[in-house]
């Protein structure tokens, strides 16, 4: 198994249409003892149980820093350990630039951005002592592309924070053996694409795809396992394009 006694905290992870449950799934089975922090309405406690025993619920908001902190506080006191981070947790907003306000624009930063900058603070104290970690930061092609189908400029902004920063990072941490990586998904089926596509838009959007299909939760669950794992342990800073050659670069 690829996690075999590692501990991998995955933040946003509870719904179980999302990327990060798909993620959190992968990793229980691979061997993780998986942790899943999601706010209270999210019921993290009940997804963390849907992996079977032996995984944690917690209950946090990745845009409060004494949240995050108390997490990681609470992983170390049970696993001892973290060894894996998945930032996982973001929001959406589908407007055009003009219509953006102060407040929208605070509220998708903070959950992509500053969410990631927060949640990485809490664990890298663990994972510097431990002279290992991975941590792997979910941007967006939006961010590539100036733009998607369901996130405003303000999202795109943000995921390309996301990038710059996990950059930053893993020059930082790198030779304290912590390595940070991005994972750019295209256009994934999850809840919140639900019900917003017809399935003629869809066989029109892949047809644009060279895979010919739109993405599954699973598809990045399963880059999310590589960068997690030893296989990957000679990359750090690297983006992992995960869209069906949407983007090719």
């Amino acid at each position: 198994m690829l996690l075999k006694d590692k501990v991998a905290l995955i933040t946003g992870g509870a719904g179980m249409n999302g990327l990060g449950f798909a993620t959190a799934r992968q990793m229980a089975a691979q061997g993780a003892r998986v942790v899943i922090m999601d706010l209270a309405r999210a019921e993290p406690a009940a997804a963390a149980s849907r992996l079977g025993d032996g995984h944690l619920g917690l209950v946090g908001d990745v845009t409060d820093k004494a949240a995050c902190d108390a997490a990681a506080a609470q992983v170390l006191a049970k696993f001892g350990r973290i060894d894996i981070l998945i930032n996982n947790a973001g929001i959406t907003q589908p407007v055009k630039t003009l219509a953006i306000t102060g407040a929208d624009y605070d509220r998708i930063l903070d959950v992509s951005l500053r969410g990631t900058l927060y949640m990485s603070q809490a664990v890298l104290p663990a994972m510097r002592e431990q002279q290992a970690g991975s941590i792997v930061c979910i941007s967006s092609v939006s961010a590539q592309r100036g733009g998607g189908i369901f996130g405003g400029p303000h999202y795109s902004a943000a995921k390309a924070g996301v990038l710059g920063l996990a950059k930053a990072m893993a020059r930082e941490f790198g030779p304290e053996g912590v390595r940070i990586n991005c994972v750019t998904p295209g256009l994934i089926e999850t809840d919140i694409t639900q019900g917003k596509l017809s399935l003629d838009q869809k066989k029109d959007i892949a047809q644009t795809i060279p895979l010919n299909r739109l993405g599954k939760a699973d598809d990045v669950a399963g880059v999310c396992v590589f960068l997690a794992s030893d296989l990957s342990a000679y990359c750090t800073g690297i983006t992992l394009d995960v869209n069906g050659g949407m983007l090719i670069h």
